[in-house]
Parts: C-alpha cells; structure tokens; sequence
C-alpha cells in the first residue's frame, strides 16, 4: 500500500520516510523560539561598485535601490537548536534593492548567493525558503595581530580572502534586529529569488518567484559591535576549479572595487526561525 501525505507534516525530499525534521520542525512537530540561541558572528565588509555592473545580476522587478554597494558578509554560528546544539558557517553577498510587483512593493538588499558549509540548512532554506544557497567551505576566522582573516574555498580552491582590522567599539547594541517590517505600505527584509527548474524541460521553470523575509519578528539581541577597515578579493576561477560554480565567483570578482566602504564585526544571540518567509506578487 503506497503512502500519502499528511497536509499537517513538512516534507522535502526523500519523502518515502514521512515528515522530515528542520529549522521550523522539531521531532515532535514543535517549532523553536530561537531564544537564548543560536550564537552568532558577523565580520562584514562593504565597498563602492558600479551600478551597471549589478543591474544584470537582477530579476524582472527587481531595481537597485540607492548606492551600489556590495556587503560580503561571513557569520559562524553555533548552538542551533534545530541542529540539536551544533553549528555551521554562511557567506553572503548582497547589495540594497527594491521590488515592484503586482500586489507588493519591497526594499532591503538582495541576497544573490549564500555558501553554507552543511548540507541540512542548504537544502532546507532551498527548497523551504528560496535562498540562493550553495556549498563552500568556511573555516574558522583566523586573528592575528590586530587583524581577522576570512577565506572560503571548494574543494581546495580559495575563491575569497577578506580582511578586517582597525577595530573601534560601537557603543550600544546594533538595532538592526528590531527593524520593522513594513514602513507606509512598503515591505522590508531580505529580498531573495526563488527558482526550480522543470524536470526534463530544462529552460522552463518549475517555481519561479520572488521571495522576501520580512525583518522584525526575531528574538535575535545584539551583544557586542565593531566597525573598522577591512579590504576583500575574490580570486577568478577556471571551469577546472570550481565546474559548477566559477561563473558565481568571477561575475563577483569582476566588480569593480571603487572604495572600501568600511567594516564591521558583531555578535548576537537568539534570531527567528523565518517561518514568516513569504512570496511577492
């Protein structure tokens, strides 16, 4: 006797084994408060492009939104509780954007690529949530002498160093946690595209659409912040060094680095689960 679905249980592939567990399912179909948790740190660094180089990278609707400025932003987190205590590193790249739809109007940046270095949050933020995510590997930041390296890398290629140093105290929490979301009829939060390509039809999209997580509605606090000066490259690759990515890494090494627009390291505790992801029409 085949199975059939619940429509109360989260799936994802392989669903031959019933409702699968993640960031919004707990074992017992409870969902976490995130409070107290996860651990967070952020080293990120900015810097002046040009505008014409990123207009490309956007989707139908979608329009850069102020300066073009591109953030790198790596962040090592651990104590999950979804992942019963344990952690995993992200690297994202983003720049601020709006999106125009039929119904909906948004602003925030757009999230265009996030390298995870696990496969359970890759897979659930693909196919749950319309992230851009993709796998490298992100070890630990290395600090030496008044300075915090960051480098990622597949498979033994290193396609990114980043530096930070000059490091000054910001006094007081980063508020960016508590930033509405919504302001005079406009949407705010992390603007993202969604795409699945049909199975044997392979220029036809299966699910093809725009995708906001809305800011606000999180129990992340703020602890500790820096700002300072940091410098970044991405190093162009071959189709022999990262076949399935190396046109991601060169587009991003191409951009012109106008100015550095300035660094900063933060840390925070707790966040949300983005249960409150939702499509932009």
């Amino acid at each position: 006797m085949s199975y059939t679905f619940d429509p109360n249980g989260m799936y994802r592939m392989p669903t031959h084994f019933g409702p699968r567990t993640g960031p919004r399912r707990g074992p017992n179909g409870e969902t976490f408060d995130n409070v107290g948790a996860p651990r967070k740190k952020t080293i990120a660094v900015s810097f002046l492009t040009n505008a014409d180089q990123l207009a490309p990278m956007l989707p139908e609707g979608f329009s850069l939104n102020g300066e073009p400025v591109v953030t790198v932003a790596a962040t090592y987190i651990t104590e999950i509780p979804w992942l019963a205590g344990r952690g995993y590193n992200i690297l994202g790249v983003s720049f601020p954007a709006k999106f125009e739809g039929r119904e909906d109007r948004a602003s925030g940046s757009i999230l265009l690529v996030l390298w995870e270095n696990l496969t359970d949050p890759i897979l659930t933020g693909r196919d749950e949530l319309g992230f851009s995510k993709i796998y490298a590997d992100l070890p630990e930041p290395r600090v030496y002498e008044g300075a915090t390296h960051v480098t990622a890398s597949w498979m033994g290629f290193k396609f990114l160093d980043m530096s930070v140093e000059d490091l000054e105290a910001v006094p007081g929490p980063d508020q960016a946690a508590s930033t509405p979301d919504r302001t005079d009829g406009e949407l705010r939060g992390t603007l993202h595209y969604k795409y699945i390509p049909k199975t044997g039809e392979w220029g036809t999209a299966d699910v093809q659409y725009a995708v906001l997580s809305p800011a606000g509605n999180s129990n992340e606090v703020p602890k500790e912040a820096w700002r300072g000066e940091g410098t970044l490259q991405f190093h162009r690759a071959r189709w022999e060094d990262m076949p399935t990515q190396y046109n991601i890494v060169n587009a991003l090494a191409d951009l012109e680095i106008k100015e550095f627009r300035g660094a900063r390291i933060s840390t925070a505790v707790g966040g949300k689960d983005l249960g409150d992801q939702r499509i932009l029409r």
